[in-house]
């Protein structure tokens, strides 16, 4: 059991954020940081570094107006993730941040901002067949923030006709990931506000479009991991945006609030991949604001406490857990839960990390590699060579 635990951790490949690695902040201002990444070239180089120390970060996510510009284009781009070691993961969408987009994007009023939309949505998904990236995601800040602003019924519509238009763009290899928000920016009424939305949405536009979960994107006290059981029982569970949060979506780092979910989360997993004799196809992504954490440690750490806490999951005695689900011994099969996740896997990790050809402790490694120091000196110096202000990002 434990030995085929530890090759479980063979299936966890976490896909890291480009825009982790650069300054983030709230909409009240942002703390900046010397290390931080100025351009894609740097995302890149620190993303490699994560996956050199951790043997599990291969790809990169992009964000289309972030990552790529005129002077670089696809192929420009999957050339400098190749350089650092890593590739180009999925494609994420923009369709937030433009003026346009202040009353929506799929499911704006105005019929000539919603062709934008959904164009540059085509454009992203060709992108994707240039760089050989298999996933396009999508997050939509679209809503109404008073009654009688606009139709529910109707917007609910055109994001129906526009996904279904990207959905006909796809090619065989490639998955749509359709993400859901509760609230924030729309406050009245989200177009995509859960995940049965997410649901029905990606059951009209096709069998290549699945719900991308992201574990901030929830009320308080929801239950998660019956979310999970219930799409990977439909077989429409496509991705997962690792976080956490105290109040809503406050893309803290994984694990850092409630690590007892990220494991129950994770035992549905596992509980499903015994059933069906094999893990499913799941897209396993970060998606977090380091703030006041400094980026790279907090991409390891995330990193880390998710190859902890699955570790864990996959410890659980499922025929021990079934016997006692069968005849009723409710704290018994409670137990068994609590004795896995407090079982400590520091030395069962260690071992997959030596096989894997890296540390024990990935975090340490990088602290004593010097990296951080001489990011922070050198990106300040080219900061100041540039006349950009300390700490700010550009694609």
């Amino acid at each position: 059991m434990i030995e085929q635990a530890i090759a479980s951790l063979d299936s966890l490949k976490i896909e890291l954020p480009s825009w982790g690695f650069a300054d983030t902040g709230t909409r009240f201002g942002k703390f900046l940081q010397d290390g931080s990444a100025i351009d894609t070239a740097d995302k890149f180089a620190d993303a490699g570094m994560v996956n050199r120390l951790t043997a599990c970060c291969p790809a990169v996510a992009v964000h289309v107006l972030w990552d790529f510009s005129e002077n670089q284009d696809g192929a420009s781009v999957a050339s400098i993730a190749t350089k650092h070691g890593v590739e180009i993961g999925s494609i994420n969408a923009n369709l937030f941040q433009d003026q346009e987009y202040k009353l929506g994007s799929f499911g704006n009023p105005d019929g000539a901002i919603r062709q934008q939309a959904v164009k540059h949505s085509l454009d992203c998904i060709q992108l994707g067949k240039d760089v050989g990236s298999d996933l396009f995601t999508l997050w939509f800040a679209d809503g109404t923030n008073y009654p009688g602003q606009d139709s529910i019924r109707d917007r609910k519509r055109r994001f129906q006709e526009g996904l279904r238009a990207c959905h006909e763009r796809l090619d065989e290899s490639q998955v749509m990931l359709v993400e859901y928000k509760p609230f924030e920016p729309a406050f009245y009424h989200t177009d995509v506000a859960d995940w049965g939305m997410s649901y029905l949405l990606c059951k009209d536009a096709g069998p290549q479009a699945k719900v991308l979960v992201d574990t901030g994107h929830h009320y308080a006290s929801q239950n998660i991991e019956q979310i999970v059981a219930w799409l990977l029982d439909e077989g429409m569970l496509g991705g997962f945006h690792f976080n956490d949060r105290r109040y809503a979506d406050d893309d803290l780092t994984l694990g850092s609030i409630d690590p007892y979910q990220v494991f129950r989360i994770f035992n549905e997993i596992h509980c499903y991949a015994e059933e069906e004799e094999g893990y499913p196809d799941i897209a396993y992504m970060v998606d977090q604001s380091h703030n006041l954490k400094p980026k790279i440690e907090a991409m390891l750490q995330t990193v880390m406490t998710a190859q902890d806490l699955w570790l864990k999951a996959a410890l659980v005695d499922r025929d021990a857990l079934k016997r006692h689900q069968r005849s009723g011994a409710i704290v018994d099969a409670e137990n068994v839960l609590k004795t896995a996740f407090n079982t400590n896997v520091d030395r069962l990790l260690g071992d997959w990390r030596s096989k894997n050809g890296v540390e024990a402790n990935p975090l340490n490694a990088y602290r004593a590699s010097g990296y951080g120091e001489s990011i922070a000196t050198e990106r300040a110096q080219r900061r100041k060579d540039l006349g950009i202000q300390s700490g700010a990002a550009y694609a």
